[in-house]
């Protein structure tokens, strides 16, 4: 029944006029943030949750269920009833980086949840201690080279988004550094100012503030082109590692077998929510851009990073401890 509606989806392109609209219930909708209040994914929902209550005549009710690094909200939408109500806010550590860490995870995420839309992609700024003598990623790959396993690198946890840029990134320079995961991003970037760690690829809002207070070094962006906020900055094709394209992504989801009827009219809510300037606006804050895609696309991003996070952890021999 799920590839019926799915199949039924990829003939809906945001939801346009040609869709008949349903009735919508009358009751709020629940947007699960899995992650603590007054984070990265909990400040992207309340900029969304009222373009979608006005586009959709009904409140959207913004609810924090952290754990697990984003599994325990997520599973709670997975196995939640498909009647469009209860939404998640999910990020790709959950659905394409998880799922290879643990396989008897409760869900599967290819399966268990619709995908409505993508919303922001931020990337990593890559960055190094101010005590390290290392002025660019070349100088850096060098120095890593000479002294494997000796340079330390922070993450806000094994299996994390940050934790698998590195990873990318050690791959494709063919260097070999020790992971200190913390629980967290913000007591890595503690350790990097204080020189406890030398390097650290976090999300843009994590180390925006001390790269431009000069508490740490910036030596590349890991999107495929500059940022404007971060013009001087190269990405890291720029610096000599092409291939290292890495971002923290987030989107809405809904639980698998969820209508194809109420997935389209959520998409286009979400959609219209997305294309408005101040929207946009209040996103960029978050150093990223706004990608605003259709279910199919964003369930076709999904997939391709899915498929790609099983060889990154496959060759990091990452683990759970």
């Amino acid at each position: 029944m799920r590839l019926t509606r799915r199949a039924a989806l990829a003939m809906l392109p945001f939801a346009s006029g040609a869709v008949a609209q349903p009735a919508w219930p009358d009751q709020p909708l629940r947007l699960i943030v899995p992650f603590p209040p007054g984070g990265p994914a909990d400040f992207i929902a309340r900029v969304i949750s009222p373009g979608m209550a006005e586009r959709l005549g009904q409140q959207v009710v913004v609810e924090s269920r952290s754990g697990a690094g984003g599994l325990v909200g997520t599973e709670f939408v997975a196995k939640a009833r498909p009647d469009g109500l209860t939404l998640i806010h999910a990020s790709n550590g959950a659905l394409t980086i998880m799922p290879h860490l643990m396989p008897r995870m409760a869900f599967d995420p290819l399966k268990d949840l619709a995908p409505v839309g993508q919303i922001l992609a931020v990337p990593q700024i890559v960055c190094v201690a101010n005590s390290l003598p290392v002025r660019s990623v070349a100088e850096l790959v060098a120095l890593a080279k000479r002294e494997p396993g000796k340079l330390s690198y922070g993450s806000s946890g094994i299996g994390g988004s940050l934790h698998v840029a590195a990873e990318v990134f050690s791959q494709a320079a063919g260097i070999e550094m020790v992971h200190i995961p913390f629980r967290g991003a913000a007591p890595a970037v503690t350790e990097l100012v204080a020189g406890r760690i030398q390097v650290l690829l976090a999300d843009v809002p994590a180390l925006q503030a001390q790269v431009r207070e000069g508490t740490v070094r910036a030596i590349a962006i890991t999107s495929a082109e500059r940022l404007p906020i971060l013009p001087d900055l190269p990405t890291m094709a720029e610096a000599g590692v092409p291939g290292v394209v890495t971002e923290t992504w987030y989107g809405v989801l809904a639980p698998g077998g969820t209508p194809a009827d109420r997935i389209a009219v959520l998409s286009r809510a979400l959609h219209e929510t997305l294309a408005q300037p101040a929207a946009q606006a209040r996103l960029r804050e978050q150093g990223g851009r706004v990608v605003n895609s259709s279910p199919v696309a964003f369930a076709a991003h999904i997939q391709r990073e899915f498929t790609a996070m099983a060889e990154v952890v496959r060759r990091s021999g990452m683990k759970l401890e």
